[in-house]
């Protein structure tokens, strides 16, 4: 019996450019190249036709009249679901300003006019490539349930993982999309940058302490990979730890482990290493003075019940 086999999915590819030439041009060359085209003559075409279908990879000319190519772009990027559609500028401005302009706009190449068809092929399908590649990093995060989220230079979501959606979208009191940072944690997050280190020291929104956010790094241009946690007030009571010698990040293991969270529980909530809570409770036998954790459990359990 004959199997049929399903057509390879074409991508799609948006050209925005207000010249007709250049559009023709486009079209003809990415449509040879078994790609689906939409054109726009304009930004704000763009945004309609983005609208109702998501591109795999837009093609947008810097210059234009109205909406130019660097404001168009922006507001692609502050769709989440266009976040991480790759973006190639077009233009005859070969300026290095206009280069920046069109990186920190959310664009991730350059191109100049006259467009030379062969190359800019081989760019778009390293961008397809990469984008691809990406797309599966991400699913696998999910999958994972991990509680990572990015944001660009201005504190607006780019993506986030079913887990981080959900734990901003309880403090939002809305759709995770709609949320951005505060001015207290974008400033923290440019001294993070700074840094250039996920050890930074996190940082948490000033109506919601239990909240905290790390800074785990640029996966991007103007995509910075941040980690939430809902950690404090998990702990034990601060004058308990403090009894029995243990640091804060002890007593949230301990508090959880209380719970009856297994360690990989534990690695999950805290955003830690399942190896990295071994230790912590290692460290915390050790302190309390057992051997196993249903005796550190049962410490706790008193202790709470003590200063409840």
């Amino acid at each position: 019996m004959l199997m049929s086999i399903e057509p390879k999915k074409r991508d799609v590819a948006l050209v925005v450019d207000d010249s007709p030439e250049t559009l023709r041009l486009l079209t003809d060359a990415l449509d040879g190249a078994g790609m689906t085209v939409m054109v726009a003559l304009d930004g704000a075409s763009a945004m309609r036709i983005v609208d109702q279908i998501t591109p795999d990879i837009v093609l947008l000319d810097a210059v234009m009249p109205g909406m130019d190519g660097f404001e168009t772009c922006r507001r692609l990027k502050r769709d989440a679901g266009l976040a991480n559609v790759p973006v190639i500028f077009m233009t005859g401005l070969a300026e290095t300003e206009h280069i920046v302009r069109g990186l920190d706009a959310g664009g991730v190449d350059y191109v100049t006019k006259p467009i030379v068809i062969e190359e800019m092929l081989a760019r778009i399908r390293v961008h397809l490539g990469n984008a691809r590649l990406t797309q599966s990093a991400r699913a696998a995060l999910d999958v994972s349930g991990r509680f990572l989220f990015a944001v660009d230079r201005q504190g607006h979501l780019l993506w986030a993982t079913p887990q981080a959606q959900k734990l901003l979208a309880d403090h939002h009191g809305t759709q995770a999309d709609d949320f951005v940072l505060p001015p207290s944690l974008l400033q923290w997050l440019e001294q993070a940058k700074g840094k250039g280190s996920s050890k930074s020291q996190a940082a948490s929104l000033p109506d919601n302490p239990q909240l905290r956010f790390y800074y785990m790094g640029e996966t991007a241009p103007n995509e910075f990979l941040l980690r939430l946690s809902k950690e404090a007030g998990t702990a034990l009571p601060p004058e308990f730890t403090s009894e029995l010698g243990l640091t804060t990040r002890e007593g949230e293991v301990l508090a959880w482990l209380s719970k009856g969270k297994t360690n990989r529980d534990i690695a999950q909530i805290l955003g830690l290493s399942p190896r990295t809570v071994d230790k912590h409770l290692e460290q915390i036998y050790a302190k309390l003075g057992v051997e196993n954790r249903t005796a550190a459990a049962a410490i706790a359990a008193n202790a709470t019940r003590r200063n409840s």
